[in-house]
């Protein structure tokens, strides 16, 4: 797929639209708060006029969660929702973000024509929602692909190059720091240790889960809510090497070879009830049953 790079260089005669941190300490005082979300658009808006921001969570790219969507596109919740549960698969920036699957650094996108997105994305998230433009940057922090989006809609044009060269040049902090509201929020929403408990029983009395053993789901759903494998063992009362046994013939089982596999089937599960786990728990489970 062709793909046209930003001219993001900047030269003494191109004014920079706006500092690529002039105002940022206003949202980053509220990483973490239900208001980050508006400072943080404040602070887009002051550098480069952004219109409407959405931040999307991949765990892989099978799944993918809506965790910010702020400005003034009328049906921005039914974007996200669309894209979270269907349209993510045609995204062609994907390739970009799972090519780099693990990488520190932020990714930055580079620009997609309109006519390069199918159909039917075309027709949503462009002509329906009114989206001309947007600049698009990605960054992998603790096994999650956090995709955040910069639009522009038709009432206030494409961006200018200055106005790109400043998103350029605040994409690494502005990566950063959205990452860590998205981490603090879901950590501030996850279920009470009784909760998360109900709610995992729910997704391992399920197949593929249903098929584990008791010994292999206590193990898998602790690991699940975050737990190492030494607080496991203590939990449960078995050794370390019994953990590590349990769990690797329980991925053998599910034929997977990663914690982010497991947590995918499990949210997948989830999702089939209308219910999303945000996996944290103060102290580990003893027993599913």
């Amino acid at each position: 797929m062709a793909v046209v790079p930003r001219d993001t260089s900047a030269t003494s005669t191109v004014p920079i639209a706006g500092n690529a941190t002039d105002g940022l300490d206003r949202a980053i005082l509220h990483v973490g708060d239900v208001v980050f979300p508006e400072a943080l658009l404040s602070h887009l808006r002051r550098i480069a006029a952004v219109d409407h921001c959405m931040v999307f969570a991949f765990t892989n790219d099978r799944n993918a969660q809506c965790l910010i969507d702020i400005g003034n596109i009328a049906n921005g919740n039914d974007l996200g929702d669309a894209y979270a549960g269907h349209f993510h698969a045609n995204d062609p920036n994907k390739e970009m973000m799972f090519g780099r699957d693990g990488g520190s650094d932020p990714i930055r996108m580079p620009f997609v024509p309109r006519g390069m997105y199918r159909r039917n994305y075309r027709k949503l998230f462009f002509d329906d929602a009114g989206i001309v433009d947007k600049y698009a940057a990605a960054l992998w922090h603790d096994g999650v692909c956090i995709y955040t989006n910069f639009y522009r809609v038709t009432a206030s044009g494409r961006y200018s190059e200055q106005q790109v060269a400043a998103l350029h040049r605040a994409s690494p902090v502005l990566a950063a720091t959205i990452a860590r509201h998205c981490q603090l929020s879901l950590m501030a929403k996850a279920p009470d240790p009784q909760d998360a408990a109900g709610l995992l029983r729910q997704a391992f009395s399920t197949a593929p889960l249903s098929s584990l053993t008791t010994r292999e789901r206590d193990v898998c759903a602790n690991i699940l809510l975050g737990f190492s494998s030494e607080a496991i063992a203590s939990e449960l009362d078995i050794s370390l090497n019994s953990v590590l046994t349990y769990r690797r013939r329980a991925y053998q089982r599910l034929g997977i070879t990663s914690q982010n596999e497991l947590f995918s089937i499990v949210m997948m599960q989830l999702a089939t009830r209308g219910q999303r786990v945000p996996f944290a728990a103060r102290t580990p489970l003893r027993s599913l049953n």
